[in-house]
């Protein structure tokens, strides 16, 4: 097993603001909507949750690494070039044994919804060993640290080394933000809470949505129906949060899908005892995957640029919703692009 640390430059590994860990995967897409049994070709992304994070962050303008482990092969290394390409520092573990983890993404219209076909079992990433990663040099300068629930639903051994990484952060002085992230296909509410309770007395920020807060916390009444929403009872979700784990904040994202391709984008955020609201966007969406990771981006950016929680979810939650416009996992805006959304951005063609 080889190891690759950040890129050095004279001699010395970069200093990155924000450090994020956890797996990235091959993505396949059939075009135009086609259902996956129709498929003769595919378009091939690549992402994961922290990865996303990371991307995002970058394009924002700060420094970013990706801590993971990949196959040392061919997928492997399109992962890592792809997030490369994105201006991110990686640190990786390579391994020849273990392999890449897929996804299909199949894209719906309304009434059928998308849904996602995971192939990721035994994937480099879910065989993580407490001790591999020498979280101290990792974190070394940083200032951020994420990750997200889906790198403890990987593997036990994955979910002692998020532990591991959580309390190595705290210990370098490192703000953390935890997306809740909860994918049902990868474990069962019960299992996630028993997780990812003990791992909260390490977290700051907690960036969750309205469904993942009911279903692994129990905080929260059921619905029926996502098609409209009224902020008052994430408000007090938000509220529930944080007085329940001692969060330093709390943000909840918010989506009506009255239809598959057509939906309303916002979010809320507690903190210092005050409630923020973000805008609502009317969003077509091109792609919805890797919205949320869009969110997480902007605001770790934001609050590294000692932006008030404020003007923090409202960077966030316009990041985000540009990235609904965007095929793949990866949000590929810059700055301009987010500033000009929050001052009121025309649909004209730009000349």
């Amino acid at each position: 097993m080889a190891k690759a640390g950040g890129d050095v430059r004279r001699g010395v590994k970069l200093r990155m603001d924000l450090v994020t860990f956890g797996e990235a995967m091959v993505r396949m897409t059939p075009p135009n909507f086609q259902r996956l049994e129709q498929a003769t070709s595919f378009d091939l992304f690549v992402g994961g949750g922290e990865l996303n994070v990371a991307v995002a962050a970058a394009r924002l303008g700060i420094s970013a690494r990706w801590v993971s482990r990949l196959a040392d092969n061919a997928l492997g290394h399109m992962i890592a070039n792809r997030a490369r390409g994105q201006g991110v520092d990686l640190h990786i573990d390579w391994t020849k044994t273990d392999r890449a983890g897929l996804y299909f993404a199949e894209l719906g219209a309304a009434p059928r919804a998308s849904n996602v076909v995971y192939d990721r079992a035994g994937s480099a990433i879910s065989k993580v060993a407490t001790g591999a990663i020498d979280w101290q040099s990792v974190f070394n300068g940083a200032r951020w640290f994420h990750v997200s629930g889906i790198t403890p639903a990987l593997s036990e051994s994955a979910a002692k080394v998020t532990a591991e990484s959580l309390v190595a952060a705290k210990k370098a002085g490192l703000t953390v933000s935890y997306d809740l992230n909860y994918r049902s296909k990868l474990w069962s509410a019960e299992k996630a809470r028993a997780v990812q309770e003990p791992l909260m007395e390490h977290v700051d920020v907690l960036i969750t949505t309205e469904e993942d807060t009911r279903v692994v916390f129990g905080i929260g009444e059921a619905r029926d129906s996502y098609e409209h929403l009224s902020t008052e009872p994430y408000d007090e979700v938000a509220r529930a949060l944080q007085k329940r784990f001692e969060f330093e904040a709390v943000a909840v994202t918010l989506r009506e899908n009255p239809l598959v391709l057509l939906n309303s984008w916002s979010a809320i955020l507690v903190a210092d005892g005050k409630l923020h609201r973000a805008p609502r966007y009317e969003v077509e969406v091109v792609d919805r995957i890797g919205t949320g990771d869009a969110f997480s981006g902007g605001l770790i950016v934001a609050r590294l640029e000692n932006r008030g929680w404020e003007e923090a979810v409202r960077f966030a939650t316009a990041a985000s919703a540009l990235k609904h416009s965007i095929p793949g996992d990866f949000c590929l805006v810059n700055r301009g692009e987010v500033d000009q959304l929050l001052r009121g951005a025309s649909l004209r063609v730009s000349r």
